[in-house]
């Protein structure tokens, strides 16, 4: 056959996948047939004007896939079945083994979450009645659903009720409703000096000012939280008192309680996002059980579950149900059927259990790893989290870190990227340890890092 050199063009996504989608829909056309040889990396990355890396990473993909397979010294060869491939080819948002290891984004695994689904959809196909999850759900539609997150959010010693939830699509939504139910422009939010970092965004869309407030090793001072409050006269307070990002604190109970009376003597509400608690297996109460009347617990099951599991709920009193559920039908009338279902029965059979519980195990296994990589460092941690909060000593500025270790082939993210605006950015970086679907990267990257910090800024290398 002649060399085979596909266009590119009009193709969405990175050139690597759209190299990909080519392979697949050429062979499913039968432009390319069994046994015939791509052209070798160099020169098809020359022909189309890439990197060779590039198409590196899309030969070792379309080998992944099936479409394709290398053989030493000879070349890469289209696969005896690969001219039986699907024209829609298979839905796949692995997670790359080539390229930077990544540490800058914050999710879990998939883990054992895609055989549950397989298994849930044959079960929804079997039972019939699937048109009903492509339909306009009504006003009731959901109860069943928000029974099954009312009881989700009870095995954390919650008092919940169905009537009390709302379901969202994602804990960002949540967040994003409930502050908009509770806040006015020109209001003021209270909320941790490092904070969630689309927070300050949040704020700035509302038109709300955000206040950052000092932070110890279990989160903010309470009397810091009492002088705002007097200083500012705030409106809200969000915060995260377990597994905290970026810092990973983790509020006692003591603390927890002082919170929630500082907020009942200054007529504070409380916005508490709990998306990482239920990662430990043992951990205080939530805020909300000792200011059930004043706070808005947020969570859902992508940190905990399945990062793909789009799902949040909110737990709201009953003077703030009805605002957080008109703020969450501004932005989406409603979330999706299918996904509030399978949610609903991975709930309701025990599956989100086991798959949580899959999830401890994870957190655990990569602390493991990363204890005997940064063995000396000045970090912090919590066994059952799902990232680190890594100080740098005195020669390192973090955002020159942040890209010398990219520089490296790893990516991590900064302090100031948490930051409140109006405060400093502490010499630190997050690195989240459960992006990375393979140990070996992890432990890999872990110790480029710890070789990193024990090193000087090269001085060719500043931001």
């Amino acid at each position: 056959m002649a060399i085979w050199i596909p266009s590119l063009a009009e193709r969405q996504g990175t050139r690597a996948s759209a190299l990909v989608d080519a392979i697949r829909e050429d062979i499913a056309a039968g432009l390319l047939k069994a046994g015939d040889r791509l052209p070798p990396q160099r020169q098809l990355a020359d022909a189309l004007g890439l990197a060779p890396q590039t198409v590196m990473r899309a030969y070792a993909e379309a080998t992944r896939r099936g479409y394709v397979r290398g053989e030493v010294g000879r070349g890469t060869y289209v696969c005896p079945s690969g001219n039986q491939v699907s024209q829609h080819g298979e839905a796949t948002l692995s997670r790359s083994e080539q390229g930077p290891i990544d540490f800058s984004q914050n999710l879990p695994l998939p883990g054992e979450s895609a055989q549950a689904l397989v298994e849930t959809l044959a079960d929804l196909a079997r039972a019939g009645g699937c048109s009903d999850y492509l339909d306009h759900q009504q006003t009731d539609a959901g109860l069943r659903h928000r029974q099954a997150a009312a009881n989700w959010i009870s095995t954390l010693g919650l008092r919940a009720d169905a009537q009390n939830v709302v379901l969202t699509n994602g804990a960002q939504q949540g967040i994003f409703a409930a502050l908009l139910a509770l806040l006015r422009p020109g209001d003021v939010l209270l909320t941790e000096a490092m904070t969630y970092a689309p927070l300050p965004m949040l704020a700035q869309h509302l038109g709300v000012r955000l206040v950052g407030l000092p932070m110890d090793e279990e989160g903010i001072v309470p009397d810091a939280l009492e002088s705002a409050c007097r200083q500012y006269k705030p409106k809200a307070l969000y915060l995260t008192p377990t597994l905290q990002t970026p810092t990973t604190a983790t509020m006692g109970e003591d603390r927890r309680k002082r919170i929630a009376c500082a907020a009942q003597t200054h007529d504070l509400v409380i916005v508490e996002d709990d998306v990482f608690g239920f990662l430990p297996p043992a951990r205080p109460l939530p805020l909300a059980a000792f200011a059930s009347e004043r706070t808005i617990f947020v969570t859902s099951l992508s940190k905990s579950v399945a990062p793909g599991l789009r799902v949040g709920f909110v737990l709201a009193p009953n003077e703030r149900i009805s605002a957080v559920r008109s703020a969450v039908n501004l932005s989406s009338w409603m979330p999706p059927p299918l996904m509030m279902e399978i949610a609903a029965r991975w709930i309701e059979g025990g599956v989100a259990s086991a798959l949580n519980a899959s999830q401890r195990v994870h957190a655990a296994r990569r602390q493991s790893i990363a204890r005997n990589a940064l063995e000396g460092l000045d970090y912090r941690a919590d066994p059952h989290g799902l990232h680190l909060w890594v100080s740098l000593p005195d020669h390192w500025e973090a955002d020159t870190f942040v890209a010398e270790a990219e520089h490296k082939g790893v990516l991590l993210r900064p302090a100031r990227a948490f930051l409140t605006l109006g405060t400093r950015a502490p010499s630190a970086v997050r690195l989240s340890l459960s992006h990375e679907a393979s140990d070996a990267r992890a432990a890999h990257g872990l110790r480029v890092i710890s070789d990193l910090i024990k090193t000087s800024a090269r001085d060719d290398f500043v931001v």
